[in-house]
Formats: structure tokens, sequence, C-alpha cells
């Protein structure tokens, strides 16, 4: 270093000693200058501007041009952490020299996503990987390490997981909030963020905008309790867009902006995403919280500090010894083969009579509304080449020949007057493309297209135009011109067919056909209006209530089309699915698992045509396919596949590759099989495969093979520490493929719910035929067998019996093996002496939890402000002998009723319980407590006045009318306003 250089320019000094040296030069009004996502450049010191944020969740996205990988949950399916690091690195590689091209390409990486998919119907379930949060870890470590690199001080970019936490819903997700018991918390919540931050893989998190426990996930005390202690490296907290001022907003948490962002920084959030480029709003109200003490500048230095952490280990200040510039790769020959064998291993064969795979020299009718589709979604970034299933069929040398039938009805549109809608022709001086091709920053910023003729009306019947009307589901439908582009709505209001497929952050493209005046009402989805024919052309209606009537005149049935294709053909080939800019994305959750009512007539339509049918569903979630599954010879399943999906299904299709994906979630029957979207509580409502007791149309895990494993000498062992199991497995078969291996634990006789096992680990193997592998995994003991004890708030191993399980799925299982371990038991719980907290209980119903403070801490209360929440303290100590207790809780659990636990130093038992609660409305509301027993056990109730403000607390105080003696079970029941935080005991 020469004697005028700066210690942070220093590279033979550590990360954190150039922190502190550049944060010291910093002035107070720079530092809080770079808490903002678009950070100013700090001229005089050298300091380069910065952006925390790029987009990359299967490939680079939004900045235009890149390859396209299988959506997150086809990555999932996969079942393989190497090939997922693969991606990562080449997902790396490119954001690398997309942004030697365009210094708008960031190395902040808000990648991936690690929410859990314990819900089909999340609008956002495309982003996750799994319902598990074994598998989930174990892929996004995978994804996270090929985004860093290897390199011990410099990384290929810094990935931020999303989204901290418990968020699986869209409706009303900035003011909704997830009540998280503890249990869900610590066995299935955390455990997928905590892999990947303590595999230091990552660089942050992003808070979601969702509330849990009544809290905004962006002031969460989790984020320094949990997170923040899994790493001794700093992390980056990353704002969600828009929420930082959505806690003084939409959620009304705070009374000002001031207050909402001081406690947001107090938090842990470091990094403020909210107006967009414009950094003057956030740093003005940073400024004032600042000089009004609601924060200090130790609270900013922090923050500031995480933010330079993460840019020194990006080599933002040694661009000469950054390694990662020159391995930077763009759409190259490996990129593209990974593409399609990502999207090879992606594909699940859910059902195969026999039919698969295909024949050589066969006739292929190649039939359905995504056979001849590449579907991007809200995170993809545009195509570079894409081979669809239709063109994948065709250009493979095995198939015969190749007819395609897309389905769609031919439609015409009538107005009352009687004239017909026309899309004019198109001009041929103007170019019409991919408007989000060339990238933007934010692309929910991109217009519409104005510079097109809009559609007109006719009284020439001979020139109506013929439009595509493609029904995806619960009425939302898209028409398409004759010249293939979909007709959108621009920010005048006026039709176009200018749209080359539905998308954006408003999707213009979608309508629906609804009863209106003597025929039918076009409304827009995205104004909410319905379509009027004006002097300018078709116009959305300035007054809600306007519109044109039209007739609509069916000249092509789709069905007919197909059943044709399929009757010529010696096989047909039927590809449905979604777009996944419609009916589920973000902002808007599914409303059902049905199959759109038009997909299901083609494939009915095919089959009884030709029964050698097989059903290709490409989808970003599951479907309710029972009658496919029961009429069916075969069906596959795979995510949006990217760039290679059609290439990588033909070779399935015709057994160049033997399909070895497996599903990353449950696939129920019916809609009645799932909880209600807002129930977290994924063991009270015996959700995922975990818990579900129902059969499923197709398990967690499942996924079939044209060839067969055999599963022998399962054996395990362990040391107190480390669980380690092993199994042989033979391909009996006669080709080669690949076997998913998975290990699950099952608690033979647990004391509280456990699941019906769960994923401790598994792998992915080849082999050929014939070909045996002894496979061995190490899991650490702890992980595999524990469960949190919400009575003593510790993670614990009972001591018993334990089965491992070794399956082609969950419900497949091949070898069991037992072990028996010494562990800890449970003992009851000691309320005498430690009380009780009131959000630590074992069971619920109609109960939710809220925020003790705005800070911290956690109360229960009535999920309806008119009702009433049920709580269930198990194995209460009420202390004194064995008495009045014994037997209070029969049958309610191992040892519930035990009075050996009991405090004997307590002789007279329990009399009295003091109870902390608020009141926020005005009169009064109660609480009742009950010990369970013989004559109807002991039973209490406590008037609850009004304190005035929900975190204004107080204590009630009552009596029982005998003494609680012994060890015994407690009910609570919570009237609608309580909140109650403890109970002690007396």
């Amino acid at each position: 270093m020469t004697a005028h250089q700066p210690a942070f320019r220093n590279p033979q000094l550590s990360v954190a000693e150039r922190v502190t040296d550049l944060l010291g030069r910093l002035t107070p009004a720079e530092r809080l200058a770079m808490l903002h996502q678009y950070a100013p450049a700090v001229e005089r010191l050298g300091v380069p501007a910065f952006r925390t944020g790029q987009e990359a969740l299967h490939g680079v996205a939004w900045m235009g041009p890149a390859t396209v990988f299988p959506q997150a949950v086809g990555l999932g399916a996969t079942w393989n952490p190497e090939l997922v690091r693969r991606i990562g690195e080449a997902v790396g590689r490119e954001v690398r020299a997309m942004r030697a091209g365009d210094p708008r390409v960031g190395l902040n990486v808000w990648s991936p996503t690690v929410n859990l998919l314990r819900h089909p119907l999340w609008g956002r379930n495309e982003e996750g990987y799994a319902e598990d949060p074994q598998l989930t870890s174990a892929i996004a470590v995978a994804y996270t390490r090929g985004l860093r690199g290897e390199h011990p001080v410099y990384w290929r970019t810094a990935p931020v997981l999303k989204h901290w936490l418990a968020h699986n819903h869209e409706r009303d997700r900035d003011t909704a909030s997830t009540s998280l018991r503890a249990r869900v918390l610590h066995e299935y919540e955390l455990p997928a963020f905590r892999g990947p931050v303590r595999a230091g893989s990552v660089a942050g998190v992003m808070p979601a905008y969702n509330l849990v426990n009544g809290r905004p996930n962006h002031l969460s005390p989790l984020l320094a309790e949990h997170l923040r202690t899994w790493s001794e490296q700093p992390l980056v907290v990353c704002s969600d867009a828009g929420a930082p001022s959505n806690i003084a907003g939409s959620e009304a948490y705070y009374p000002g902006h001031e207050e909402g962002l001081a406690a947001a920084l107090r938090a842990g959030v470091d990094s403020f995403t909210d107006h967009g480029e414009d950094s003057e709003p956030s740093v003005a109200r940073l400024t004032a919280a600042l000089e009004r003490g609601l924060i200090t500048q130790d609270d900013v230095d922090a923050a500031v500090g995480h933010l330079l952490d993460m840019r020194f280990r990006l080599g933002d200040f040694d661009p000469e010894l950054d390694p990662f510039p020159a391995e930077a790769a763009f759409d190259t020959p490996e990129h593209r083969a990974l593409a399609q064998e990502a999207a090879e291993q992606a594909v699940v064969l859910l059902k195969n009579d026999g039919l698969l795979p295909l024949s050589p020299g066969l006739r292929v009718a190649v039939v359905g509304l995504l056979a001849d589709e590449v579907k991007l979604d809200w995170y993809s970034g545009s195509l570079l080449r894409a081979v669809s299933p239709l063109a994948g069929l065709r250009e493979h040398p095995g198939v015969g020949s190749v007819t395609y039938a897309e389905g769609t009805d031919g439609i015409r549109l009538r107005t009352a007057a009687g004239d017909w809608v026309r899309v004019p022709a198109a001009d041929p001086a103007v170019e019409v493309g991919d408007r989000a091709a060339a990238g933007a920053l934010d692309p929910a910023l991109i217009a519409g297209r104005t510079d097109l003729a809009p559609l007109t009306v006719t009284a020439d019947q001979d020139l109506a135009s013929v439009l595509d009307l493609i029904d995806w589901g619960e009425g939302v439908l898209t028409l398409r011109a004759p010249d293939g582009l979909y007709v959108s709505v621009a920010e005048d209001g006026l039709l176009r067919a200018s749209a080359a497929q539905p998308g954006g952050w408003v999707i213009q493209e979608a309508f629906t056909l609804e009863p209106h005046g003597d025929g039918q009402g076009l409304r827009h989805r995205g104004t909410g209006r319905l379509v009027a024919v004006t002097e300018a052309g078709l116009s959305v209606a300035e007054d809600a209530g306007d519109g044109a009537v039209f007739t609509v005149e069916t000249v092509r049935r789709g069905t007919d089309e197909v059943a044709r294709a399929a009757a010529d053909a010696d096989v047909v080939v039927v590809v449905a699915g979604n777009d996944p800019h419609l009916n589920g994305r973000e902002t808007e959750d599914r409303p059902s698992l049905e199959l759109p009512p038009q997909q299901e007539a083609l494939w009915r339509a095919a089959h009884a045509a030709n029964e050698r049918t097989v059903l290709v569903i490409s989808s970003s979630y599951p479907y309710a396919v029972d009658t496919a599954d029961a009429a069916l010879p075969a069906l596959l399943w795979t995510a949006h596949g990217g760039q290679a999906a059609g290439t990588a299904l033909a070779r399935v299709l015709l057994g160049e590759v033997s399909p070895a994906g497996r599903l990353p979630q449950t696939w129920y029957a019916a809609d009645a099989e799932l909880p209600d979207l807002l129930d977290y509580d994924l063991i009270g409502s015996r959700a995922t495969y975990l818990y579900y007791d129902g059969t499923p149309l197709y398990p967690f895990g499942h996924g079939l093979s044209y060839t067969s494993f055999g599963y022998a000498e399962a054996s395990v062992r362990h040391d107190g520490v480390t669980l380690t199991a092993e199994v042989a497995v033979r391909n009996l078969g006669t080709v080669p493929g690949d076997e998913v291996v998975q290990l699950y634990a099952v608690a033979t006789a647990p004391s509280v719910p456990r699941p019906h096992r769960a994923l401790i680990a598994h792998r992915r193997v080849t082999l050929a035929p014939g070909e045996a592998r002894r496979l061995t995994f190490e899991v650490p003991l702890a992980e595999a067998l524990g469960f949190w004890d919400v009575a003593h708030e510790r993670w614990t191993v009972e001591p018993g019996g334990y089965e491992l399980h070794f399956g082609a799925s969950s419900r497949d299982i091949r070898e069991r093996t037992h072990l028996t371990v010494d562990g800890e038991p449970v003992p009851p719980r000691p309320v005498r002496t430690a009380g009780l907290a009131a959000a630590g209980f074992d069971e619920a119903s109609g109960a939710a939890l809220a925020d003790l403070s705005r800070e911290a801490g956690d109360v229960v209360t009535a999920a309806a402000p008119d009702g009433a929440g049920r709580l269930l303290f198990r194995r209460c100590d009420f202390g004194g002998a064995a008495g009045a207790g014994d037997g209070a809780a029969d049958g309610a659990g191992d040892g519930a009723a035990d009075g050996a636990g009991a405090d004997a130093g307590t002789a007279a038992g329990t009399t009295a319980v003091t109870v902390r609660v608020a009141r926020e409305e005005p009169g009064e509301g109660t609480l009742t407590l009950r010990v369970p027993g013989a004559g109807g056990g002991a039973s209490l109730t406590l008037t609850v006045p009004s304190t005035g403000d929900r975190y204004a607390y107080t204590t009630v105080r009552g009596a029982f009318p005998e003494p609680l003696t012994g060890v015994a079970d407690l009910e609570l029941t919570v009237g609608g306003g309580v909140r109650v935080d403890r109970l002690e005991f007396s």
C-alpha cells in the first residue's frame, strides 16, 4: 500500500478491517444514502454507485435474453443438488458476462426463493423448490454455492434468500398475518433458510410482505434471534419492493413513515427497496428518524457495514483482483447443454401402463394449448432460443410423422348493431416484438404499444376477424388475432393485437365474457372495465357499467380439430397446463386445483378418438387430474422447462432418457383435501406429506421410470451425534436409469404429533442395467430425529424407537430398519415454577398468534373478533401429591396423567392463577381455564377488563374451586378481543 492509499484499498487487510476504515471515512449523510437500494457514488473516495437486487431465479431475469433454465419448482423436481449447483454457476457466469456489457445488471442476486410449497394454490408456487424443508435446503444450498463460487475471498454473485418468513399467500399479502406456532416455525419454516446460511453460500435474506403473528416481517425479531446467529459472516437484509412504506401505509403498524423505517432498521433491515430509483423519500425519512432519536448512528453504521462487507466480497473495490470477470460466460454450448439436461431431469412420469416409451416410426399427433408453446414466467429472462414440445417431436429422428392441432376455439364477435369486430392488417413499417426483450430494471413499468392500429368494427361479415379464444379456467380467457398476436390494452385504453404473449405486472391481455344486456359483455381484467365500441376503435369503457353487447359466434371448435388429428395418428400427445402469468402468479393465488375446462375437454376428445393418448402437463403447480389418471394410459408432469423443454420431452417420450424426476410436492385429488390457504398450522390442519392422512393422487417424491429398482440390506447406526444409514440399490431392468433414493425418519411412539415420516436425506444415482450400488447417508442425529419441545422451548430428541424408511417416494417404502435412541425424556411442564407462555400451546383451534409488542414476543387471541380460541397445554405439573389431577388427560398423550413428575415441594398443589392480558376494545372479555377430570374436572372463568390498547397489559387473578395437583392437561378458552401473554400459578 502506498503512503497515500487509504486502508480500505489494501487487499492485504481483512474485509472487516477494510469495512471499518471505509465506514469511518464516510460522512453521516453518505452513510444514510447507502441504505437505499440505489446507493449513489461517493466520488471523493472513488466509491462507485451500487444497486442491490438482480433477479436470477432460473436464469438471469429482466435484463434481456439469457439462458432460461426450468422453473425453480422444476429444479426441485430433479432432486439433484449437484446439477442445480452447476446451474447456479452458469447463471452466475451469465450475470458477470451481462454486467460487462450493461452495468445495470447487478451482482447482488435476489434468488433463490426458499418458501416451502405447503399449499399448491399459492400463486407463486413456481418460485419454490419443494414442500419439504430438507429438500428445499439441499437444492438452495446447491444453487447458491454455484452463484457464489468457491473463491475464499471474492464472490461470483451475492445471493439473497427470499422471502423471510412463512410466506405462501398472495391474497392480502401485505396486510394478512400468518399465525405461526412454535413447532411449525422451528421444525418447518426455519430449516429451509438455516441450511444455506450455515453453508456460507448466501449474502442475506429478503423479508416477505406479510406479517407473522401480527408483526410485519420487515420488523421480525427473528432476524436477530435466529438468522444472524447462524453465520459469523455479516448478512445483508434487503427489503422487498415498497415494503418499507407499507409499515406505516397499508399495514398501519406505526403512525408515520419515519417510525416505520426506523423500526425496520432497528430490527435488522439494511437496504431499503422503495420508490424505485428515487432514494430521496427513504433517505429523508431515515435522516429525520436519526434526528429524532428513533435510530442511532450505531444502527446506521451496522447496516452500512453489512452492505459494504458484501460489496468488498463482490470485488467492488478490487476489480484487478476479482477472479470472476475472467470466467464470465454467456449462452455457451455448455450452458445450452445444461439447460437441456436440467429439463430432462425435471420430467416426472406420473403414470405408465406400458404406452411409454414410444416405439420408433410412429405417427404422432401433438395437440393442446401448450403443444407449441415455451412459456415464461415473471422471473424469466427473454428466450435466446426455444424448442416447444411440437418442435421437439418434429425434430426427433425416432418419430415417423407429426400432425398438430392446438385445440383453440375460433370465434367472431358481433355487436348489437350488427357490426363485426375486425383486427386491422399490420403495418409492415411498424416492428412488432416482445416489449420486454430488451430488459428493464423494473419490467412492471414497461408500457403497452400505442403505435399500432386498434381493433375496429365493420358491417362486412367477410371482413370479420376470427379470433382464437383460449380459456385458462375460472372464466379467464385470452384472444389471439390471426397474425398470432394477443389482444391487449395499452395506457390509452384501446384494444390492439400487439402482444407476443400475455405478460406484465398487470396483465393487459386477459378478459372474461359475462352476461350483459341481451348478449355478453367482454370485460378487461386489467382495468376491470367492459369493452366498448368508440369512434377510435374498441376501447375499455370510461364508466364501469358501460360496454358493448356482443354475440359470440363459434366458427371452429378445438375439440373437433383435436379429435380429427387424434384419429389419424398411432399415438396422441396432449400438452396441457397453465400460462404462468394467468390464474396463479405473484399477487394472485389460484382458486382451484382443477384443470381448465377447455383443456379437460381436449384430452377427453383426443382419448375418445384414440385410446393411445399421453397427457403431458406443463405447469407451475399441481392439478387434480384424477379423472385423467383413471382414463389415460400415461401421464407426465414437467414445470415449464425453459428453452430446451421440447427437446427434453421428446427424448423422454422416445426413451432416449429414462424419466427420473420426482414430485417436490403432494398432488391432491380434490380441493376438499386442502386446508385454507392462510392456515399455516400444517400439524393441526394435517397438511403436506408430513401430516396428510388421506390418499394423495400422487405422493411427495413420486415418479416412475422405464426401468425398475430393487432395495436390500438396509442398516442404520449412530454414535450419538451422527446417524449413518446404508442401503443397496440395484437396477433390475434392461435400460440405464436414475433412481432417487429417499430416506425418511419415523418416530414410532412419540409423545406429541409427529410426521408420518420426514425426509432426512436423498440421493439421485445413475445405474446401468444390473448394476448395484451401496449408498451411505450421514445425517446429524438431532436434526434427523428431533422436534421442538414447546413446553421447554428447546430442540430435543426423545428416547425410544425410530424407524428409517428407504423409499422411491414418501408412500413407496422399499426397506425399513429400526434403531433405539437414549435421548432425553420430555418432562412435564413446570407451570408452578416457570409459569406458562400462552404461545407455547400444544394444540389450538379458533385461535391466532399476535404480537406481544411492536418489537418482540407473541400472545394468543381468538382468530375471530366474536369467536373463541381454544388452547391445549399437555402435561402441566401443578405440584402437590398426585391426586385430583391424575387421569385428567386420559388418552390425551403419552404420560399426560403421570403424577410421578409432580413438584413434591408444593404439597398443597395449585390453588390460583394470574394471567397477563390486554383488551383494546371497550367492555369486558373472558378467559376460561379447565383441567379435565372426573366429575367434570376443575374450571375457572376470569373477567378481562378493557385496557384501552392492545399493548397495555394488566393481570387478572382467580382461585380454583379445588386445588390442582399432579400432572394434567390444561385447556384455555380465550374470548374475542382478549390477548393472553402468560399464566402464573400459585
